[in-house]
Parts: structure tokens; C-alpha cells; sequence
């Protein structure tokens, strides 16, 4: 539950509106939500409706077009600067500072997903130290053979003192837009989406140094998720549930305005760091020097600050929470979508805890307390009866985290595509939105988890 989301909402909606389409609800795959129509067949939880594709071994890194990049190899393989290609000044639009920058640039070989897209979303994995920062851009062609410009998915920077991490708003070519993280086809209904495309990452650095990003990993999800309003109920699968350190975002009402001033708005950072933490890493003293003493927990107002989104201005950014937990040594974080709770059960049995995004009215999740335009929480496991134990920060204390939800309640609000809001009003659902957190080198189980959902 957050501002982020709210402000979220109102770009799609205005998408929605340009489009001439139903206004858009809580995330940006609202805005390609299709027409409204028939529910999926209940037998069926919606295959092939998201296809991922990441970059990150090193024969990927040696399969794209290089220029001034190079490919190294070890435990994890990744992307440095090799022999720049030139300088170029960037004007921080946060700062007004320009400033100067060596650059070199990779290109992903075409991917055609296999899944014509409505929307895509750009993740990435990657060190910058002091000195660097990167661009991740998105190009491809349409269904009908015409081609999109590259649109900016992303810059960004793991500190923040030589630019302002930020999406880039603005950025149509009139059949498509960017509204913060997610390449959206304006009207889906009219049959056109995103054939194929192609990635491309430009590494920057203070000229004169050997100071160089690595990025291990990035990819795309591309989506094309049916209408709907309910989805198909899944069986219930065994119980499990995994221990995942517990936080609330509301007992930092009014904590750092420069990073949305807590409390609601920091779902996203606050469950990011769950999950972190929960994977055995977390930040330093050192890291959490700047924090005012004062502050319980200051690890969340720690990844608050390293996910917010100037532009955006807020820390709901869904490639950046991504690009903050892939900062720690050792994990690898991804943006998708999942198919059903089957899915979710498959991951929490293997041990992978996953951060949902969704949107309801305080009567549609019984428990909650509340209602939301958008909101992060942990998916931490299931009980006997298959209902869904989440840590959700939207609580008053730590303690009070950890929630049980209604299966069939909480899998409706987070798998769906279309919802009413208070005013009786049709609004977007997030269709399954979430984050992955996960080792670089995962157990035999937790590989075959996630080659089941997709992202291996």
C-alpha cells in the first residue's frame, strides 16, 4: 500500500485515457490489459502467457554485439567496459549537473519470446562502484513488421553520489509507451503487440580510470496475460512455510520525505529486504552509518534510499528493488509474472520466498484491514488448507507481519487483470506481478523450481 503505487496508477490511467481504452487501476500492466470478455477455461491456468529471457552466462555475454564491452569469465560470469567507445556528458535531470562519461555499449542477439507481447519488463543484476553507472534500453518489432525506437527501461546506479538513479518518463513512439518499468502496447485490443526485441546496456565511467560496472545478468519478462476479473481456483498443495525475518513499513511514518516518507510508501523496499535477510545478507554497519539512530530497523530505511526512483519518486520501481537485492554478494533477483499459486507453491517448497504485487478493496481480502491501489508483500508459505501465509509490511509492528490469507481471496486480487475500485469503477489488477530473489548458484531443487516457473 503505497503512494508509489497511487502514482503508478495515475500514469496508467493516463495511457488508459490517451488510448481511449478503460481507465487503468494499480500497475502499469493495466494499461495493456485487453477489452474485458470471458474468464479463462478453468482447466487451464493461462500457459504461455509470459515468457523470460535473461542474459547471464558467458557464452551470452560473448553472443551480443560488443562495443568497447567485454565478456569475463569466473564463478560469475558478467559484462565490464573493455576499451571505451567514446565520451558522452549526461545532465542529471535531478541535479542539473553535467557531467562527463566513457562509455562502451552491448547489444543482445534478437529475441523473439514465445509469447508476442503486450508488456515487457526489464531486469538487471550488476555492481557499479562509485565512478559508474549504466543504461538499460529495450528495442524491437512489432507483430505487423515495423520497428519501436529504443526506449530507456532504466538508469541506475547501486549508491547515489554521481547520478540520480531514474526512469525516464515520456517515451511513446504512438503505439507503445514506457510508464516507469514496463514497455506497454497502448491498445492491445487492436491485436498488435511486441514480436521480438533486443536489449541493449551502456556502461559508463569517470573517464581516465579502469573503473567499470559488471553486470551478470539481465533480461526481459514479456507478457500477454488475458483479461479477466476472477481467475480458476488451484488445488491446494502440501503445507510448508518458510522462516523469513519479519518487517513493518508503518513504523517509519515520516522517516527521510527525500525517499517518500515511509510508512505506506515503502512496501516495496521494506519486502525486499525481508527477503535479503532471509538469504543471509543484509547491509553493513558502515552501510547504515547515515541512518538516524533513532530509527528501528534501519536496514528498510537503508533500502528505501537504494530503490528510489527520482523520477518516479518513490521506491516502487519493480526493476529497481530487483537491481538493490542483486547488489549483495551472491543473488540473483528477476522481475516476471507467475501463472497461478501452483507456481508459488512450487518456489516456497524449494525454499524461495517470492514478493507479490496487488491491488483490492478492504472487503476482498478478509484480514487485511485495509485497501490499496497497489501493494508489495511476502510470500512466505501455505497451511494445511492451502490458504497463504504472507509477512506483509502494511502492519502497525514486526511482530504483527505475519498474516494469513484466504486462498481464493488473495489468488483472485493478485492473478487478476481487471478489478472494480471503491466507486464501482473498472480498474487494473497486477495479473501476477513479482519479484524473485534467489542464490547465484541455487540447490538442485531450487533450479528445477525455477526452470518450472520460467526463469531458469
Amino acid at each position: 500500500m503505497s503512494r508509489s503505487a497511487s502514482r503508478r496508477s495515475v500514469l496508467a490511467a493516463a495511457l488508459a485515457a490517451a488510448a481511449g481504452t478503460a481507465a487503468a487501476g494499480a500497475a502499469p500492466a493495466a494499461a495493456s490489459a485487453p477489452s474485458a470478455g470471458p474468464g479463462p477455461d478453468p482447466a487451464d491456468p493461462a500457459p504461455g502467457t509470459v515468457a523470460n529471457r535473461f542474459w547471464s552466462t558467458f557464452t551470452d555475454w560473448r553472443s551480443g554485439t560488443a562495443e568497447g564491452t567485454r565478456a569475463v569469465a569466473g564463478h560469475r560470469p558478467g559484462l565490464v567496459v573493455g576499451v571505451p567507445l567514446g565520451r558522452t556528458d549526461y545532465t542529471d535531470p535531478h541535479t542539473g549537473l553535467t557531467s562527463s562519461w566513457e562509455y562502451a555499449r552491448w547489444t543482445s542477439p534478437v529475441h523473439a519470446p514465445a509469447v508476442p507481447a503486450a508488456e515487457a519488463i526489464a531486469s538487471w543484476n550488476a555492481r557499479t562502484p562509485a565512478g559508474t553507472w549504466l543504461q538499460v534500453e529495450l528495442s524491437g518489432t512489432y507483430t505487423d513488421g515495423t520497428a519501436t525506437p529504443w526506449f530507456v527501461m532504466g538508469r541506475w546506479a547501486s549508491g547515489d553520489g554521481d547520478i540520480r538513479r531514474t526512469s525516464v518518463d515520456d517515451q511513446t513512439d504512438g503505439r507503445s509507451t514506457v510508464w516507469t518499468d514496463t514497455f506497454s502496447v497502448d491498445d492491445p485490443a487492436s491485436g498488435l503487440r511486441l514480436a521480438s526485441y533486443r536489449l541493449r546496456l551502456t556502461l559508463h565511467r569517470r573517464p581516465g580510470t579502469a573503473l567499470t560496472p559488471t553486470v551478470w545478468r539481465v533480461g526481459a519478462m514479456a507478457s500477454d496475460v488475458p483479461d479477466r476479473f476472477t481467475v480458476p481456483a488451484s488445488v491446494p498443495g502440501p503445507a510448508h512455510e518458510l522462516t523469513v525475518p519479519r518487517y513493518s513499513q508503518n513504523i517509519h511514518v515520516g522517516q527521510y520525505p527525500e525517499y517518500d516518507n515511509g510508512g505506506e510508501a515503502w512496501c516495496s523496499p521494506t519486502s525486499s529486504q525481508m527477503i535479503i535477510e532471509y538469504w543471509g545478507r543484509k547491509p553493513s554497519a558502515e552501510d547504515l552509518a547515515w541512518v538516524n539512530p533513532d530509527y528501528a530497523d534501519p536496514q528498510v530505511c537503508h533500502a528505501a534510499r537504494y530503490t528510489y526512483d527520482h523520477q518516479y519518486q518513490g521506491c516502487g520501481n519493480w526493476p529497481f528493488n530487483a537491481a538493490y537485492a542483486a547488489s549483495y554478494p551472491g543473488l540473483n533477483a528477476v522481475v516476471t509474472r507467475l501463472r497461478s499459486l501452483t507456481d508459488l507453491e512450487t518456489l516456497i517448497r524449494a525454499g524461495i520466498p517470492a514478493i507479490t504485487s496487488q491491488s483490492f478493496l478492504e472487503e476482498e481480502l478478509t484480514g487485511a484491514g485495509y485497501g490499496t491501489s497497489g501493494h508489495l508483500m511476502t510470500v512466505i508459505g501455505f497451511t494445511t488448507g492451502g490458504d497463504v501465509i504472507a509477512n506483509d509490511p502494511a502492519s502497525p509492528t514486526d511482530e504483527a507481519v505475519r498474516r494469513v490469507y484466504r486462498r481464493r481471496e488473495w489468488e483472485n486480487i493478485w492473478l487478476r487483470t481487471k478489478r472494480y475500485n471503491a466507486s464501482g469503477k473498472v480498474v487494473s489488477g497486477t495479473g501476477g506481478v513479482c519479484y524473485l530473489y534467489f542464490p547465484d548458484r541455487p540447490t538442485p531443487a531450487q533450479r528445477t523450481a525455477l526452470r518450472a516457473v520460467g526463469v531458469l
